[in-house]
């Protein structure tokens, strides 16, 4: 069987900029596959580019197998990909419940009233289990609540999708560490139930220790991989990324 996702020698630009210098790797289903590397490195392209947000200019982007490479952003959410946006980008004027029914609007558009909320109650039943903060402030707008909490929003509303495979792009940023610790028990406990996990972020020991595979970026081009286990105490991984420590 094919992987999940794969990247095959993917180029891509800003202008003259060249962003992706033939990015290849892939993610099986069931992983957590951790993408690392310093800022600009081009792990928010890497993640935008599978999305769909970001063109490619050459290589191809494949799913179950599948090129997808001209797959438009909202069809590529229906095919299986959702994701976690850096810096959250939730709708602040709209309630809990609100911003998690527009993550499965790609599941389907014309749904409403009580046969919308029908099709969704399982859906959300999952999310509030996972997020029971969200649960206590569902009818409280988005703008309102905590950075912890407006991450667990946009991670919640990325799951309404149903996705095959979870793009979360640096859900630790902003956090305090106790608020870093519970997102990534929330990211591990997504994964248990089922949802493969590509995570890109700048926290590379919480990102290694929760991760089953792991590829380093540098200036658009990965550099390392292996077992994220193995990364964790690679020598040089750690001067980079963690400070010489791996606590």
């Amino acid at each position: 069987m094919p992987p999940l996702l794969e990247l095959e020698d993917l180029h891509v630009h800003y202008g003259m900029v060249e962003a992706l210098k033939g990015v290849s790797f892939s993610v099986e289903a069931g992983e957590v596959v951790a993408l690392i590397g310093a800022n600009g490195a081009g792990k928010t392209t890497t993640l935008k580019t599978i999305s769909g947000v970001r063109p490619v200019t050459s290589g191809r982007i494949l799913l179950d197998g599948k090129d997808i490479s001209g797959v438009p952003a909202h069809e590529r959410v229906g095919l299986g990909i959702s994701q976690s946006p850096e810096g959250r980008r939730i709708f602040p004027g709209m309630s809990v419940l609100e911003n998690l029914e527009m993550g499965a609007y790609a599941r389907g558009p014309g749904r409403s009233g009580a046969g919308k909320k029908a099709k969704l109650g399982p859906d959300l039943d999952r999310v509030f289990g996972l997020l029971p903060r969200l649960a206590e402030r569902r009818s409280q707008s988005g703008g309102t609540l905590s950075g912890g909490e407006q991450q667990m929003l946009a991670i919640g509303r990325a799951l309404m999708a149903r996705p095959q495979v979870l793009l979360l792009d640096e859900p630790s940023m902003g956090l305090a560490p106790k608020l870093v610790s519970q997102i990534f028990a929330i990211v591990s406990e997504i994964n248990l139930q089922g949802t493969t996990v590509l995570l890109v972020e700048q926290n590379a020991a919480q990102a290694l220790a929760r991760s089953n595979r792991a590829y380093v970026l540098e200036t658009g081009r990965i550099v390392k991989s292996g077992l994220a286990a193995d990364l964790l105490g690679d020598e040089s991984v750690r001067n980079a990324y963690l400070g010489g420590d791996v606590t």
